[in-house]
Order: C-alpha cells, then structure tokens, then sequence
C-alpha cells in the first residue's frame, strides 16, 4: 500500500535515474489522482468527469495544507467517495476533506464530510421532492413557527444588520403538493455540533451556517419520501477510508478517532488501528507502482 514515505522514496529513485520528477508535495498527489482517473470514473455519474474531479479535488488539497501530509490512500480513498456520492469537494460546499492525526502511524488521515449543498443534491435525487431549501434566522428577523393540526412556518429576513442566529429551518416541497419542514434552534445545532468529532476544526469553522443547514436537512431525512440507497449515501457522512477500496467506516466508531488526543489545532489525532486485508486489490495496486508520468497533470 502507497504511504507518503513510499511516495517520496519513489520520487528519490526516479531523481537519482535522471527522471527530474518535482518533489512538491502537491505535484504528488496530482500525479496519484491521475493515476486513479480511470477508477474514479467508474464510481462518477454520468454529468461529471474524472478530469474535474481531479482538478476540484487538487483546489481543495493545495489550499489545505494539512492535507499534503496526508497518506495518499486515505487521501485517494476520500476522492473516491465523493465520486461515489456524485459530489464535489471544497469549492461549492458538496463535501469536505478534513484531515485527522494518526499519532501512533505518525501518518494523516482524511475524514469525509457531506455539506449542506451535498445533502440537498442528495435529497433531489429521489424524484419526489420539488424544492428544498434551509436558511438561518437571526435575532433581528420576524420569524415564526408552530407544530400542531395545522403547522405554519414565517420568515421574514430583517435588512440591514440581522444580528446573531437564533435558528435554522429546513423546507421540502414534494411533487405530490406536500410540504415538511424542521426546525432546529441554536441551543440544539450546538448540541449537535458538540457531538461532531470535527466541531473544533474543519466546516463547523470556516462554515458554520453551512453546517447548521445541513445538520436541520439532515434530521429531516428521516421524514422525506427517499429511497434507501440515497439514505445509505447519506450515512457516508463524517467516514474516513483507509483506502479506496476499504470501507467507509464512522468516525464515531471508538477505534477509528480518538479525540483525547486532539491538539488543539487543525485537527485531532487518531489511534492506530489493526490492518485490514484487502478484498479488491487492483485498484490499491495503482497506487503502489511509479507515478503515472514525470509531468504534472493539473497544473
């Protein structure tokens, strides 16, 4: 299996051969995205490429530095499940890739977060839903809401300065004519946020009202006229992968992330975990032999 440490020990040889190949970290990992294009585009639907998939993905790693230090199968194997989802990384806020300290490996590994606009592409998948839309209130807003025989929901955003937010609400029309809605206050998005294992790095940072959003749609999955397979994909969410071809395990499982050990910084450390054996090797195969070319592919 390919390891930063082999990585950088292929691109040593390929020096001393005369191969010229730049040791840039990012130029790396470019290389390995590639090298898994034909891979990715068997998971892809058919709107997206493995090209722009790559280029979005490399965007999202170079702008992250914490990310070039993650081992390329966790890193690829993270790729390969926004590929599956049919999401796109980073840029429009399909998915996250949050990186996560394996202090006993010495090595990082990459945690798979669905966004709020993530969620929504995944609800309209099933066919039954019109509209779906979530947004936050704020403490300067006329808002109302109530339950009940006959429930209603008001929003009427205030101008100017809306002050701090007070809730968020999640809104699907279904084809039928139907409609439900949820709503979560602050208290009870902070709550969830505090049951997150990346709640003090990562999107709950740098997006926090994204996530509120997604963390309302999200609870009102159960609620919504989707198919199981779309529910399985939503169960994607907040996973590492080993590889690309291991499964997609929580990160809630106790043997995944150990949160004891989080730095206060970027992102916690992991607890080592047993080796897993590979049931599919060909595609991890990819990842054990020379890069592709001495080129960079998205530069």
């Amino acid at each position: 299996m390919a390891t930063n440490s082999s990585a950088k020990n292929q691109i040593a040889q390929k020096k001393q051969n005369g191969g010229g190949v730049s040791t840039s970290p990012a130029n790396t990992i470019a290389t390995y995205l590639k090298k898994m294009g034909p891979e990715f585009e068997k998971a892809l639907p058919k709107h997206m490429d493995a090209d722009r998939l790559g280029r979005i993905a490399l965007t999202t790693i170079r702008q992250n530095p914490k990310l070039l230090e993650c081992s390329i199968p966790s890193l690829m194997g993270a790729v390969m499940q926004a590929a599956q989802l049919g999401l796109e990384p980073g840029l429009i806020g399909h998915c996250y890739l949050v990186p996560f300290k394996n202090k006993k490996l010495g090595t990082t590994e990459v945690q798979f977060i669905i966004g709020y606009k993530g969620m929504i592409d995944l609800a309209r998948r099933s066919g039954h839903i019109e509209s779906i839309y979530a947004h936050t209130v704020h403490e300067n807003d006329d808002f109302e809401y109530e339950l009940g025989l006959h429930p209603k929901l008001i929003h009427k955003p205030a101008t100017g300065d809306r002050g701090d937010m007070t809730f968020v609400y999640a809104v699907a029309h279904f084809k039928d004519g139907g409609y439900q809605f949820e709503v979560f206050s602050k208290n009870d998005v902070e709550k969830s946020k505090g049951r997150s294992k990346s709640s003090n790095f990562g999107p709950w940072q740098t997006d926090y009202e994204e996530m509120a959003k997604k963390t309302v749609i999200r609870r009102m999955f159960k609620y919504l006229p989707i198919s199981i397979e779309i529910q399985d994909q939503a169960s994607k969410d907040e996973t590492t992968r080993k590889d690309v071809t291991a499964e997609a395990q929580s990160v809630y499982d106790e043997n995944v992330i150990d949160m004891a050990g989080h730095n206060g910084l970027d992102y916690p450390e992991e607890e080592e975990e047993q080796p897993r054996k590979e049931d599919k090797p060909s595609a991890n195969d990819l990842l054990n032999g020379d890069p592709v070319d001495d080129k960079p592919p998205f530069d």
